[in-house]
């Protein structure tokens, strides 16, 4: 594999792409996360992602401030939370996102979770509708929405999500969601990508597939999801394991193989109880 990969990129309805590999925030806080945001970027990320509720929006875009790429070359994606889907609260948190992220707009701003017992989705939708249309926002998206919170959302604003970010790995493969998505040209990111990864990455089939391509695991999982045209955002905090996972790129498995890895999805696949039916986030 070479050190320098090139990394695949996926396109939505309107023409908007996406690396196929990204870079997950949860937890890269103060300066250790925005130093790993800057070294990422500098390594050949393009992507980066974070969220209100991360509190780290400061330090990725400190980390976005010090990279060495041109700040049109790059995708930053926050989220907004649930607490903050009603009108003016939707419109100020979105304003305050990007005043953290240091940023004059928002590269691609998603409702972090639908919430939908308090049925607010469709209003913090159409905030995020109005910061596109003033410019605040670039691209829109949704994260963890069902096929009917994204219908909902499209048939009252006229509006269709550029991505839904939602929980896909091997035990958990979503093949429905994914091909409702495909059908729709939503584009597919994957939080936890490698799952339990621990537990994943010792999976025989996993082993055999890796060894067979001179990849580790996590690169032979990661090589799953842009075979099946899904984006992932695996947490990297080492520039070494920021590299293996770009490197992911270069490795391409065959249909059976994909066959094999989807199969080791399980009924009670997803890593924790965040049903999006019923899941409330704050």
């Amino acid at each position: 594999m070479s050190t320098t990969p090139v990394v695949p990129a996926f396109t939505a309805h309107n023409g908007f792409a996406l690396p196929a590999i990204g870079l997950g925030t949860y937890a890269l806080n103060g300066d250790a996360g925005a130093q790993a945001v800057s070294a990422a970027l500098d390594a050949g990320y393009r992507l980066v992602d974070s969220a209100f509720n991360y509190e780290n929006e400061g330090s990725v875009g400190r980390g976005v401030a010090a990279s060495s790429v041109a700040r049109q070359e790059i995708v930053v994606t926050t989220k907004l939370p649930g607490r903050h889907h009603r009108g003016d609260r939707a419109r100020a948190s979105i304003e305050e996102s990007r005043s953290r992220l240091g940023l004059d707009a928002t590269d691609l701003h998603l409702i972090h979770w639908p919430n939908p017992s308090q049925d607010e989705y469709v209003e913090a939708w159409a905030a995020l509708v109005d910061a596109q249309q003033r410019g605040t926002v670039r691209q829109i998206g949704v994260s963890n929405f069902l096929p009917e919170h994204l219908e909902r959302i499209e048939r009252e604003t006229g509006v269709r999500p550029v991505v839904n970010q939602i929980e896909v790995h091997p035990y958990f493969p979503q093949e429905e969601q994914l091909a409702y998505h495909r059908e729709h040209g939503i584009l597919t990111e994957a939080w936890s990508p490698l799952g339990r990864a621990k537990e994943l990455l010792d999976e025989p089939v996993v082993r055999e597939i890796a060894a067979a391509h001179d990849a580790t695991p996590a690169q032979t999982v990661l090589a799953w999801h842009i075979a099946r045209g899904v984006v992932s955002i695996p947490k990297a905090s080492s520039t070494a394991h920021q590299l293996a996972n770009l490197q992911a790129a270069d490795v391409t498995l065959d249909d059976a193989e994909v066959a094999a890895l989807t199969a080791l999805g399980r009924p009670d696949g997803r890593l924790f109880d965040a049903d999006p039916a019923h899941h409330e986030e704050s």
